[in-house]
């Protein structure tokens, strides 16, 4: 149904656009690319596809990027700034460190861009694209993608230690998160939680659940017995805490429904992914059951959520710049490799 779904999407899609906060003629649009570089679609989802043959978890991984990006001073690629003696980056912030990955691949999307259209495609835009063509190729929907962010100059890691949610919070530190961004904390919350139906987390994201649960010595009482044993395997008491668990136990490289039906079985692996069914009362549960039983009401609703989400604080008109390597800021950049890393 992705047709279907893309239709859907563009209904919404004047409705949920910050107008009201932007001049006319800075505002997002899926056509900003259509006469200075029609390719960007083509381009970014050709990257994908090869970096998913060596790399199937590839696709979570650069969702992951965009979302990380967007919830630390709104989408503008902030997250994939490199140390320098101007930038402090977002890459080693807690939430980030050692975790977030894909850069290489964001790279190759960009060094391609640069070969065909130089200085016109940012790289927060190359997020955003990435993050759709990814869910796509998984399975998931299609939507039109708001285009025209440019890229920031500063990267905020005290900020992206704080904004960014984590795995282990509370329902109510997730709806905090989610409000303080503009998100709501219902719909959007659950929608884009469902990202997680695809993509991989390591052990030391969970082990707590496993054996030490708020500091109480008992496993996660929300844990579904079979699966806590079947985790438990995987990640004994002093093992090797990188190694990596399927979010979704059932289709791990498929973006689908299934991730809501684990909830309901109590098998979300992360604490914040249960927490969205298990918290008694919570206005959460019900949109949890409503996407188990109807993958496609899930997949309209996240592609709206994520035109939502990439809409946070972009930087347009003259605003940032558009970098000529995602990694550093342009005045650090040599014109002989702009594409090499810090």
């Amino acid at each position: 149904m992705p047709c279907l779904r893309c239709v859907i999407a563009t209904l919404f899609f004047s409705l949920l656009l910050p107008l009201g906060s932007l001049p006319a003629a800075t505002t997002l649009s899926p056509t900003f690319y259509d006469e200075t570089c029609p390719e960007v679609f083509s381009i970014i989802r050709r990257i994908t596809e090869v970096a998913l043959l060596s790399d199937p978890r590839i696709g979570a991984s650069l969702v992951r990027l965009h979302f990380h990006d967007c919830f630390v001073n709104g989408c503008d690629g902030s997250i994939l700034l490199d140390n320098s003696a101007t930038i402090e980056s977002e890459k080693e912030a807690a939430p980030n460190n050692n975790s977030v990955r894909g850069f290489e691949v964001v790279d190759a999307m960009k060094t391609s861009l640069e070969y065909v259209c130089p200085g016109i495609v940012s790289c927060a835009d190359i997020l955003t694209v990435a993050a759709q063509e990814s869910v796509n190729l998984a399975g998931g929907p299609s939507w039109l993608v708001p285009l025209g962010r440019r890229d920031s100059t500063t990267a905020n890691r005290t900020l992206a230690n704080l904004a960014i949610p984590s795995p282990s919070e509370t329902l109510d530190v997730l709806k905090s998160k989610f409000a303080a961004v503009g998100l709501n904390t219902s719909t959007d919350l659950v929608a884009l939680s469902g990202a997680h139906t695809f993509g991989r987390a390591q052990c030391n994201f969970v082990i707590d659940r496993l054996y030490n649960f708020n500091s109480t010595g008992n496993p996660d009482p929300t844990l579904n017995a079979t699966y806590l044993e079947t985790l438990r395997k995987v990640c004994p008491r002093g093992g090797n805490e990188s190694v990596l668990l399927n979010l979704d136990p059932t289709t791990p490289n498929t973006f689908d429904n299934n991730y809501y039906t684990n909830l309901e079985a109590q098998q979300g692996l992360l604490e914040s992914d249960q927490e969205l069914f298990s918290t008694g009362g919570a206005d959460t549960i019900e949109i949890v059951d409503r996407f188990g039983s109807d993958q496609i009401a899930f997949f309209e609703s996240f592609a709206v959520s994520m035109i939502r989400m990439g809409n946070i604080s972009p930087l347009t008109g003259s605003e940032g710049e558009i970098r000529l390597s995602c990694r550093k800021v342009n005045v650090d950049c040599t014109s002989s490799n702009p594409w090499s890393s810090s």
